[in-house]
């Protein structure tokens, strides 16, 4: 890891090079020092996995940095993250509403700061929201949300249409902001563990193991192999849990309730092969700082009549004529459209972009690069990455079971000073944590990316000429977080 302090007029400068050097963005955070603030860029780069992280220290009285807003669309949006949570200012950013503050929140509080205190009274104070208003002869707008029917949680999506067609779409999120990241500072790494765990409750793997590895990478420890391997093999049992609830709920969206409902089965005898695996049926409690532990990994043994189960499951869909011309070329997003946003995962790969974290920057040994036959960007495209991944997933942990010598490698990490980022591809995509310990050992800093808050963007882009109907369809497609998105 490379780290470089700036003034806040070289970040640009350094920002543009390393982005033209193959770097994205992955990360960028406020950070509250005391006698000043400071915001941190993380940079990284695959093909070796190289990490750069800027820091520029920043006047607490008017903390400001040049926008990078110009360079990296998810800049922009980091950047007003940053504003609304710590007040720092990104000084001509081309959108600086409100991103994560709602507008009953006051001006002037910024609940990330250490002196924040509690929260005040809300009122109305800045007014609506100003969604964006699209003009013209049989053009309406149709609001849903943000209660929504079930169990799903709150978000306001507002459609203009002329007929069916969506001419634009805003999704308006952060109605459960949480303050989760601010509930990190002042624990210990093993007593964070259970908030990692409940960051998106679907992907307790995947946060869990990317705060392990910041932590473990801010202590200059590395988990023991076989530690490596049980990580890895609960990575992708929640990948494949996720992803067949996704091929079922898919199909359920189309009308055909039947394939759904043998989805559904077969996600239940997934969960019920978590539980015997961990004790829980999300996975939950099996990895630490320091190394990982199961009960037992027997019944693995199943998964490989569950993936022919499942693609019985995807034969039928792709064999039913209306399944299939309602998945192909709706909501496409183009390769272009998925770079210049800057997605990731299954959303990502479906459009052409090849990124993955286990091969880019990997935890375990011997992942390779799924190649995908269909990459077109539409719901097809991302029911077959899906289909794609599973079977994938599937060989992995046949393979990694038989390299596997001790289902205990629970290690152990030391207190100390540090900071660390840790890297992991959830099933939604590439998750980063990055934490700062003080000399005690507690946390004073953890900062979560969760994939969805790079792609909550790109569904408005590929719903554009989409038909209302096909909304349920296509937010499907994406399947992305709320919780993951709003901390």
């Amino acid at each position: 890891m490379t780290h470089r302090i700036l003034a806040p007029a070289e970040l640009p400068g350094q920002a543009e090079a390393l982005l033209a050097g193959g770097f994205r963005l992955a990360l960028a955070a406020g950070h509250d020092d005391g006698d000043r603030l400071r915001a941190v860029y993380l940079f990284t780069a695959p093909g070796p996995d190289r990490r750069v992280e800027l820091h520029v220290p920043l006047d607490k009285a008017q903390p400001r940095v040049p926008s990078l807003a110009g360079l990296s669309f998810p800049a922009g949006r980091f950047e007003r993250e940053m504003r609304d949570l710590f007040g720092i200012v990104p000084e001509d950013h081309p959108l600086p509403r409100r991103l994560v503050r709602h507008f009953h929140w006051p001006r002037g509080w910024y609940p990330m700061l250490a002196d924040a205190g509690e929260p005040p009274e809300f009122g109305d104070v800045d007014g609506p929201y100003p969604f964006r208003a699209v003009e013209g002869d049989g053009v309406y707008e149709i609001p849903v949300g943000p209660v929504h029917a079930g169990m799903i949680e709150p978000g306001h999506f507002r459609f203009s249409v002329v007929g069916e067609t969506i001419l634009n779409l805003k999704a308006r999120l952060w109605f459960v902001h949480k303050g989760l990241e601010k509930l990190f500072a002042g624990r210990r790494p093993a007593d964070a563990v259970e908030l990692a765990e409940r960051i998106s409750g679907d992907t307790a793997v995947g946060h869990t193991l990317a705060f392990c590895l910041a932590v473990e990478d801010a202590l200059g420890v590395s988990a023991a192999e076989d530690a490596q391997r049980l990580r890895a093999i609960l990575l992708e049992l929640e990948r494949i849990y996720n992803h067949v609830a996704d091929l079922g709920g898919l199909c359920n969206d189309v009308g055909h309730g039947i394939l759904n409902n043998h989805a559904q089965r077969v996600r239940e005898q997934l969960l019920r092969l978590n539980e015997q695996v961990t004790g829980h049926r999300l996975l939950r409690g099996s990895i630490h700082p320091g190394g990982a532990a199961v009960r037992s990994l027997h019944q693995l043994d199943r998964l490989p009549e569950i993936g022919s189960d499942v693609e019985e499951i995807v034969a039928l869909a792709l064999g039913n004529s209306v399944v299939r011309d309602r998945f192909a070329g709706t909501a496409v997003l183009t390769r272009e459209q998925a770079e210049d946003l800057g997605t990731l995962g299954c959303v990502a790969r479906a459009s052409g972009l090849t990124g993955d974290a286990r091969v880019d920057y990997p935890h375990a040994a011997g992942f390779e690069r799924t190649v995908h036959a269909q990459t077109d960007g539409d719901v097809l495209s991302r029911f077959l990455v899906r289909a794609a991944e599973i079977r994938a997933s599937i060989a992995a942990i046949g393979r990694l079971t038989g390299e596997l010598h001790s289902l205990d490698a629970r290690g152990s990490v030391r207190a100390g000073a540090g900071s660390g980022v840790g890297i992991a591809e959830g099933w939604r995509g590439t998750i980063v944590h990055r934490v700062e310990l003080d000399e005690s050992g507690q946390l004073t800093r953890v900062k979560v990316v969760d994939p969805s808050f790079f792609n909550w963007p790109a569904l408005p882009v590929a719903l554009t000429d989409t038909i209302v109907p096909d909304f349920p369809l296509a937010n499907k497609s994406f399947n992305l977080s709320y919780a993951g998105n709003d901390l």
